[in-house]
């Protein structure tokens, strides 16, 4: 990387570089003049690519800082982009640039990768700001990005909770596992009993067993299999 110039007074004055990716050849001329125009110098777009390939051949060849991808092209997607150039050695730093699309958008781009998101209707200061910002080192999201994120993680939270419940009364042996369901169902040990052929003291004991298999009283049980919610 080349950003690391020096003035008298130890502040660096060679342009971030930049490689705008966007399938659209529009857009990718117009951030070039925005990024070029408005930045005062700090910031420089050396190529335009419009597709994935094309974009690792131009990260081989002008070494870039920065690389703004779009999410949606043809071919290599932005989300695949991401994770191809982050697996290089001394790789350049990724933003996602979009307009934000499926709900799990902003999860799998930071999961292959990407620092940060731009809009392409953000001000032009802001693009330029987070463009500086990520080659300092700090994350750059939008408030939509943000936004999705959270909303992303909150929307996976009861999916996470309801698999580990699942997996719980999957490791416990069958007949406690049937015992432990109908208990949850609100049967007494007699009805238990009667439901799986099986005597009272039976019933009770693999009710006793899974409670200390799973560290759990009868109502933290019921709990789990409410949280579990098997079909």
């Amino acid at each position: 990387m080349a950003h690391n110039t020096m003035d008298e007074n130890g502040a660096d004055q060679t342009p971030i570089t930049v490689i705008v990716v966007d399938d659209d050849p529009m857009i990718g001329q117009t951030m070039r003049i925005i990024l070029n125009d408005y930045s005062n110098h700090h910031v420089s777009v050396c190529a335009i690519a419009t597709s994935g390939r094309e974009c690792l051949e131009q990260i081989a060849h002008h070494n870039p800082n920065v690389v703004l991808v779009d999410i949606a092209m043809p071919g290599m997607d932005g989300i695949e982009l991401t994770r191809a150039i982050r697996t290089n050695t001394h790789a350049p730093h990724v933003l996602i640039l979009t307009s934000l699309g499926p709900t799990d958008t902003v999860q799998r781009a930071v999961e292959a990768g990407a620092e940060g998101f731009i809009s392409k209707t953000d001000a032009p200061e802001d693009i330029i700001r987070r463009i500086i910002g990520v080659c300092d080192g700090t994350p750059q999201f939008n408030p939509a990005s943000e936004r999705q994120l959270i909303n992303d993680l909150h929307a996976q939270q009861p999916n996470s909770r309801r698999q580990q419940a699942r997996a719980m009364l999957d490791a416990l042996p069958e007949r406690e596992r049937e015992a432990v369901m109908l208990a949850a169902d609100g049967l007494t040990n007699q009805q238990i009993a009667q439901r799986m052929f099986i005597s009272e003291r039976t019933a009770k004991a693999h009710l006793s067993a899974a409670s200390n298999r799973l560290c759990m009283g009868r109502t933290q049980m019921a709990r789990l299999v409410e949280r579990a919610d098997l079909p």
